[in-house]
């Protein structure tokens, strides 16, 4: 600027009349302009120069945590020690410019923003186990026929907590994947009375700080593994068309624990009651399970799940209430799936005695299945020993000639067999989708395992998912195993850390699909508020989960997963409910150390990351794998380690 006006000084006529008669009026004026002009570029640079030495000086008295130490491990564990870090390091040195800390701001008036920064207080330890949806004391206000009381009744508005769970004193890591199967820590579940009551029949047996699981069961005194062995000689278990099984009353889920090694994936259920904490059990050995009951409300699984269904003196009765167990057995049951059952009635000859029942009773109660079985249309393959088989046809058109004999249960009217979420169980046939031929399966056929994963599942194929074809699911699979990859690069995914896996918002699975090749199994969740139900297409992929509605808790034990993964959850549900509560569930059944991989909107990651550190979560916001032009991030966040007080034990 300075030197346009020397420029102008030079050549302007005016300019020289000036200098020649420095008296006159437009000389003054000419000069009075360039002094302002000077004067207001001293003051500009000066400004500049400020704020540039302010911001320096900002910047090297108050320093960013580097990438390497964005995440620290809070406590010690003792007993672990030796054990790998479950704490990742974040990130390259371009991540380690990233700031999101002081620009998204919450507008909160002052009681609000007090509380906003205030940590959440622990729970008492009797909350250690807290079920918020299967509370025993809330369960009492509802009627016990069909076991209404122990389904799910999740506390009102009234009864909502908002402190966090603890971990018991002497909480320990617990053992990795395949060791788990057999042994977990007494301190983690410190609950001796199925070691008492089941001894017999070998559930599990206290081994000093340990617990054993040797793998016995109430009908498989040899172990499970002797058993799946016996079932293997009636059905074929290793040839890859069964992937997906399903055992009601599970015990400690010692099946499906040793059917993982014959790369069947079974999700096992049991209700919280009298036997205390043998879904926890399961979840600690890392074997796949949730808090479940057959009562008067359907599964929360959509029809044709399951390849396999399981019962072993599971107690529920089969023959009664018009056959609806068996009928809700037969919708999540897939076209040509088997229904196995072995304990009373099943070789009641033999064991009648010590079953302390009459023959008349139990050859009664026999024939009765049998009867609901013929008129589901089912066939009986097999009775062997202490074994039953039942198999779903592969389509319904022989069902119409049985059905005429055969007037209940009549064939359902729903519209909708995957409808699951608080929908009343009906005693009646679910039809299946027509066929052309009778040897055609119902709903389309699905390849043989592994190759199952990455088959266009037939629903795609078919057109039952709006806005999905087989083009838009082989993107989404090559989007997951590109994110996976980019998660790869900060957390130890790949060398046995995790184990127990939550996919929060699994969309078609592609996130389970792309961790096949580890060792973790995931519970793929569809809430209940998605645009879309997927979870049909995620078990013909070969996967497991369930419905969920995220405004209520999860029907599980607390610390119960190792990764909770949510892509674009909070954005769902951030006009639902009230996220926090989210939150809080997440860390309810989140591990300490366990890790939460959260992918969101810079906002929605911005509130849900100052609720984080509340909950003693260390954080970070990570990149798009796109790079950072990408509104959408990526927040990791470890739970640190912490427990309850050792004295509240006294």
């Amino acid at each position: 600027m300075v030197a346009r006006i020397d420029f102008e000084l030079y050549f302007d006529p005016r300019a020289a009349m000036a200098k020649e008669y420095p008296a006159s009026p437009k000389a003054q004026q000419l000069q009075e302009s360039k002094k302002q002009r000077l004067t207001y570029i001293l003051v500009v640079s000066a400004l500049c120069v400020a704020f540039y030495v302010l911001g320096a000086w900002q910047n090297t008295t108050v320093p960013k945590p580097a990438a390497s130490s964005a995440i620290t491990k809070v406590g010690c564990d003792p007993a672990a020690a030796g054990q790998s870090s479950a704490v990742p390091s974040f990130g390259s040195a371009s991540q380690e410019s990233l700031d999101f800390e002081a620009h998204h701001q919450l507008s909160l008036d002052d009681t609000d923003a007090e509380a906003a920064v205030q940590p959440f207080p622990a729970c008492p330890l009797n909350f250690s186990e807290y079920t918020p949806c299967e509370d025993r004391k809330r369960g009492r206000r509802f009627e016990r026929a069909m076991l209404v009381y122990r389904e799910r009744h999740c506390p009102g508005k009234d009864e909502e907590i908002r402190c966090l769970i603890p971990a018991p004193p002497k909480y320990r890591t617990p053992f990795k994947w395949p060791q788990s199967r057999d042994f977990a820590w007494f301190n983690n579940i410190p609950h001796k009375e199925l070691s008492i009551e089941k001894a017999v029949q070998n559930w599990i047996q206290v081994d000093g700080q340990r617990f054993r699981f040797p793998g016995g069961g109430t009908m498989f005194p040899r172990g499970a593994d002797a058993y799946i062995d016996d079932i293997g000689k009636l059905i074929s278990l290793t040839d890859g068309k069964i992937r997906t099984a399903i055992d009601t009353g599970c015990g400690v889920a010692s099946w499906g624990a040793y059917l993982l090694k014959r790369n069947i994936l079974a999700m096992s259920f049991a209700p919280r009651d009298t036997h205390e904490a043998q879904v926890q059990f399961a979840l600690e050995r890392g074997v796949p399970a949730i808090i479940g009951v057959m009562g008067k409300q359907r599964l929360p699984y959509p029809s044709r799940s399951f390849d396999m269904a399981h019962c072993s003196r599971c107690l529920i009765p089969w023959h009664e209430f018009d056959g609806i167990y068996l009928a809700e057995v037969d919708r999540i049951l897939r076209p040509g799936g088997y229904w196995i059952l072995s304990g009373p009635p099943i070789n009641w000859k033999t064991h009648y005695k010590g079953w302390e029942r009459t023959k008349e009773d139990l050859k009664e109660e026999q024939e009765n299945i049998e009867d609901v079985a013929r008129s589901l249309c089912w066939n009986k393959v097999v009775e062997k020993g202490d074994l039953s088989i039942w198999q779903k046809p592969k389509n319904h058109l022989e069902c119409a000639n049985i059905k005429k004999k055969y007037k209940t249960p009549h064939i359902c009217k729903s519209d909708n067999p995957d409808a699951a979420w608080y929908k009343q169980m009906e005693a009646c046939v679910t039809p299946l989708p027509e066929v052309s031929n009778q040897g055609e399966i119902a709903g389309g056929a699905l390849e043989r395992w592994p190759q199952r994963a990455f088959a266009v599942p037939p629903r795609v194929k078919r057109g039952m998912i709006p806005g999905i074809d087989a083009s838009k699911f082989e993107d989404d699979k090559k989007l997951w195993e590109k994110r996976v990859a980019y998660y790869k690069r900060t957390l130890p995914i790949a060398d046995g850390r995790y184990r127990n896996v939550m996919d929060m918002n699994a969309n078609l699975g592609g996130f389970a699909a792309s961790l096949v090749k580890y060792p973790v199994w995931v519970m793929n969740v569809v809430p209940v508020n998605s645009d879309r139900d997927t979870l049909g297409a995620i078990y013909e992929r070969g996967f497991i989960g369930t419905y969920q509605d995220w405004c209520e808790a999860f029907s599980t034990y607390p610390r119960t997963y190792d990764l909770l993964h949510a892509d674009n959850l909070f954005s769902i549900y951030q006009d639902r409910c009230d996220i926090t509560n989210i939150l809080l569930e997440m860390d309810r059944i989140l591990r300490p150390e366990g890790t939460a991989i959260i992918r969101d909107t810079v906002d929605v990651l911005t509130k849900v990351q100052a609720i984080a550190k509340r909950m003693r979560w260390e954080s970070r916001i990570l990149d798009h794998e796109d790079g950072p032009f990408n509104p959408e991030k990526v927040l990791v966040a470890v739970k640190t380690y912490w427990t309850a007080d050792e004295s509240e034990q006294h």
